[in-house]
């Protein structure tokens, strides 16, 4: 249950923060999930792993958000968001103190809101909304290697971003992240979405591009935040869920695209290709299916299945290597702010081999990728929110 906050106080970071009742100009709220479980993964690296791991059906992080009344319908906003890691109390994304959002704008009713910070794409905001690890999930349902950041791997330094407010149930966004650099286009992005709810009915839609992301420190993504290091990256993707009664059915399609990759963040220093080779491109399609049924107030159970078609297009010729993935999760609440979930994925790599890393299974999330082109990662885990 969020708090509201009266006072701050702040030095090179926030000390801390007093419950109190907000005034009726001013609110400011301090919030938080922590997910800490431990993790089972068959081959991992030729080995099993047992790892005590935080953060997989939801990123573990506290953050502060407020907004003050300026009068007309306007109000300004903020928010800063901190990501750690629960089992060794560092910092996640990259380091960064506020790595998962930090922004400040203006917000009307009537015309919607304007931010400038460190934010999610469109992807995020509207295409995640449909898949299970952007709905209910987590980071192990994500698709492989996060390719089209559904699980939100990285997020937009420098970026402006504007949302609409919801017109008849329909909402659309953007966002314009600057490279900050004399090289105008120079690890820039840009990002478009929308998305029609009514009833139970949600269809969503999105569209990102960076140019060389992951090249300098000072652009849009970031070397230590890009799932995949290239001189271009194209998403586009859209997707729909139906809820009926206790049921919620989903399909998502998305389309990634990356041009002239050299690495992953994934997989860090290990290369994409075997030696000698340059790769000129590797694409991937994912198509999605996923399902939840809320079988009573504190219980549900999910599950989905992806199919993506890699294609490898390297000097040494072109392959279309086939990826299935498999998850199952339960979820029991304890109460109305803790849970306690279970949660699997397998995944299977078929069809042509690249010669390369990518030939062997990684369920994102796994300590390791697998030796072989097949690997599970089952989890256990608790979850707390405030």
């Amino acid at each position: 249950m969020n708090k509201q906050v009266f006072a701050l106080a702040v030095s090179t970071a926030v000390s801390a923060a007093f419950s109190a009742p907000a005034s009726a100009q001013t609110s400011v709220t301090l919030y938080g999930v922590l997910d800490e479980g431990i993790n089972y993964t068959n081959n991992a690296g030729r080995g099993h792993a047992y790892e005590l791991a935080s953060g997989y059906a939801q990123g573990s992080r506290w953050g502060l958000k407020g907004a003050e009344e300026l009068g007309g319908g306007l109000k300004a906003i903020f928010q800063i968001e901190n990501g750690f890691d629960l089992s060794s109390g560092r910092f996640n994304q990259g380091g960064r103190m506020f790595g998962r959002q930090a922004f400040v704008g203006l917000s009307a009713d009537r015309f919607g809101t304007l931010t400038f910070g460190r934010q999610y794409d469109s992807v995020v905001d509207y295409l995640a909304q449909t898949t299970a690890n952007g709905n209910w999930a987590g980071s192990l349902f994500s698709h492989p290697y996060d390719n089209d950041n559904t699980d939100n791997s990285f997020r937009l330094n420098n970026t402006v971003k504007y949302t609409s407010p919801s017109l008849s149930g329909f909402q659309f966004g953007g966002t314009y992240s600057f490279s900050n650099d004399t090289n105008f286009g120079n690890n820039r992005a840009y990002s478009v979405g929308g998305q029609y709810a009514y009833g139970g009915l949600l269809v969503s839609a999105a569209y990102l591009q960076a140019n060389n992301p992951g090249n300098g420190v000072n652009g849009a993504i970031t070397a230590n935040d890009a799932s995949f290091i290239a001189t271009r990256m194209r998403v586009f993707g859209g997707g729909i869920t139906y809820n009926f009664g206790p049921a919620t059915a989903g399909f998502v399609y998305s389309n990634s695209n990356y041009l002239n990759p050299t690495g992953n963040g994934y997989l860090g220093v290990t290369p994409l290709v075997p030696p000698g080779v340059l790769l000129n491109s590797l694409k991937y399609q994912n198509f999605e299916l996923n399902g939840k049924y809320q079988f009573s107030p504190v219980l549900f159970v999910g599950a989905q299945y992806v199919y993506t078609m890699e294609n490898y297009d390297a000097s040494s010729g072109g392959v279309k290597p086939k990826i299935h993935s498999f998850g199952l999760m339960a979820d029991y609440n304890l109460s109305k702010r803790t849970d306690v979930y279970i949660q699997g994925e397998y995944q299977h790599v078929t069809g042509d081999s690249t010669y390369s890393i990518l030939d062997d299974a990684f369920i994102t999330g796994a300590q390791a990728p697998s030796s072989t082109s097949k690997q599970v990662v089952v989890r256990a885990a608790i979850r707390h929110k405030f």
